[in-house]
């Protein structure tokens, strides 16, 4: 699981992290006997079920399930992936990391700081020439003129750009930056069979964009003269630190307000979200362009289990609605359009009609699939044949993705209503019906092979959940278990693979539950860990305990092997041989159930 860290630096810092204190700075903690409860920052919760652990140093939600150490809780709360937390965690506790990385792996490392840090320091550098500098005014004028308020300026660091063509390449000059690293961050360009470098970003307002974290990565420039031959926006490449397609402007600061409101709200600009942000909706995020990835669709799917998409009012910004919508319904994100009257767009609606407007148009945002069933009807001609089939397997393509029955019958019956409304006769539902169903059946343009059938995260049973429970209980279970328990007779996969990740850590000595956790990237892994670890109220005669589940669970597995040996002895066309084969591998399974396990002293 440590991937770039060497297991000694893991162990250094989690031992320095210690999670009562970690959690207690993000969460109000309550003592409550050996442990500490709070509402659960994860879901909504009145009561709380949220449990931290102090002696094996773990958490766990009963209500929503999520858990695991303190690595965990911060990738979490914070979304970030492994490594950053750990490097948020190393940070607070002041360990230098060290990295197993090959030179390749250190170079490119060495890379992404160093990107880091010039991001930083023209950040700092376009944001003072914005507040203080006389080359700033036609960028302050602009913003007062756009109604942007004084107190946006330093919470997005907005900045101002020179109209030059060297003010960058010279400030980084005066820094000591090499220029060719400069060049692979995009703010500077060289010229084609030349030594000399020019500025990207040239007279523009700047947005710096940012990373979960809240580190710069990336800028977008808004040119500021209405004569401007030049494109509208500038933005940065793709550079070792910035991916618009993995990217929103704004998440940094609209996570907490994501989990807090359970949805989304999704516009299409900068100065679009500094408006929402600024009228109270902070839940808000806009992806670079209206381009939308299904990287953004798992980015947000972290957060939340809804999306609101607010775009421009125009016909470009409905279309772009309609594009944003498949990478959202396909991730399982339930998905709502907020429609604003033209020619508004949130910047503008907000500054026209106020902050309570917004909110209420936010509240009335309808379910996308009612607003895309009446977007075909309005740019298709129900009246022809041609445009009745474009609107129904339009609708039966988009519903098809996702892959909910009772929502294709919905929409089937939607369809069939709406085409009889525009059409004014009567349309059999069952038609469209059958539409819908070969939809389903046929693959889409632009769809790869369907993807093999991912395990099933359901839920180990009883007996199996208590059998994690005594094994994470007490060490001293381990050495009966390694000899008289058989990992075959654990049915549910999760399940028999932390049970044999235990047994294995035993064997090397190795008895916190930090090393079981570590053996494991997969959250869900984790939850259960963490689940069956915290469950340890007082459980009395744990060997006899142990031993009596290890037995049922043996019992069970010989019950299964004899139903599929009854079931062979009953076919047409076996041999005598054969029969007498399977009767006596009956015999031996019924001798072997008939023989206790050892017990735990034996």
């Amino acid at each position: 699981m440590g991937g770039l860290f060497s297991q000694a630096v893991l162990d250094q810092i989690r031992a320095a992290s210690d999670i009562v204190e970690i959690i207690g700075s993000y969460l109000p903690l309550k003592r409550a006997g050996s442990n500490f409860v709070a509402l659960c920052p994860f879901h909504k919760e009145k009561t709380p079920s949220f449990n931290v652990h102090p002696q094996r140093q773990i958490f766990h939600c009963f209500g929503c399930h999520k858990g695991g150490d303190v690595f965990r809780f911060v990738q979490e709360f914070e979304g970030l992936n492994f490594g950053e937390a750990v490097r948020r965690l190393a940070e607070r506790a002041r360990i230098p990391l060290e990295y197993t990385q090959d030179d390749g792996q250190r170079q490119h490392q060495h890379l992404k700081e160093a990107l880091l840090r010039i991001h930083e320091g023209i950040t700092q550098r376009w944001h003072q020439i914005l507040t203080n500098d006389a080359h700033g005014q036609i960028a302050r004028d602009y913003l007062a003129q756009r109604g942007v308020p004084p107190e946006a300026i330093p919470l997005f660091r907005l900045g101002y750009a020179p109209e030059s063509w060297d003010d960058t390449v010279n400030w980084a000059r005066s820094k000591g930056h090499d220029l060719a690293v400069v060049a692979q961050s995009g703010l500077i360009l060289r010229k084609e069979d030349s030594a000399h470098y020019y500025d990207r970003f040239r007279g523009r307002l700047i947005f710096p964009i940012a990373d979960e974290q809240g580190r710069v990565i990336g800028f977008s420039g808004r040119t500021l003269r209405a004569d401007d031959k030049t494109a509208k926006y500038v933005n940065s490449p793709e550079t070792p630190i910035f991916s618009k397609g993995r990217v929103f402007f704004g998440l940094d600061k609209a996570k907490r307000a994501l989990l807090d409101r359970g949805f989304a709200l999704v516009c299409e600009g900068q100065l679009d979200l500094i408006a929402c942000f600024l009228a109270g909706v902070q839940n808000v995020v806009a992806p670079q362009g209206t381009a939308f990835t299904p990287e953004h669709a798992r980015i947000l799917k972290r957060y939340v289990d809804e999306v609101v998409l607010c775009f421009d009012a125009d016909t470009a910004g409905q279309n772009a609605a309609v594009r944003v919508q498949e990478s959202l319904l396909t991730s399982g994100l339930a998905v709502r359009v907020m429609t604003l009257p033209p020619p508004h767009d949130p910047d503008s609606f907000i500054r026209a009609s106020g902050a309570a407007a917004f909110q209420e148009r936010l509240g009335q945002a309808r379910d996308f699939l009612d607003f895309y069933l009446d977007h075909l009807a309005s740019s298709e001609d129900a009246a022809t044949d041609k445009g009745q089939l474009a609107i129904v397997r339009a609708m039966a393509e988009i519903v098809a993705k996702t892959g909910d029955a009772v929502l294709i019958d919905k929409y089937a019956q939607k369809t069939a209503m709406k085409l009889a409304t525009q059409m004014q006769m009567p349309l059999s539902p069952d038609a469209v019906r059958a539409q819908f169903k070969k939809a389903g059946r046929r693959p889409l343009p632009g769809d790869s092979a369907p993807p093999e059938t991912a395990p099933t995260q359901d839920r180990p049973s009883v007996q199996e959940f208590w059998l994690l429970k005594l094994l994470l209980s007490d060490e001293t279970l381990l050495d009966w278990a390694t000899t008289h328990l058989t990992l075959d007779w654990v049915r549910h996969d999760l399940t028999r693979r932390i049970v044999q990740a235990r047994l294995e850590a035993h064997r090397q000595q190795r008895h916190d539950l930090a090393t079981l956790l570590d053996a494991f990237d997969d959250p869900h892994a984790q939850q259960l860990i963490s689940e069956a670890a915290a469950e340890q109220r007082d459980i009395p005669n744990r060997p006899q305990q142990l031993a009596d589940l290890t037995q049922r669970l043996r019992d069970a597995s010989i019950d299964r092997q004899l139903a599929m040996l009854a079931a062979r002895i009953t076919q047409p066309g076996l041999t005598d041989p054969e029969r007498l084969d399977l009767l006596r591998a009956q015999q031996k399974l019924r001798a072997q159930k008939r023989e206790p396990l050892p017990p735990m002293n034996g």
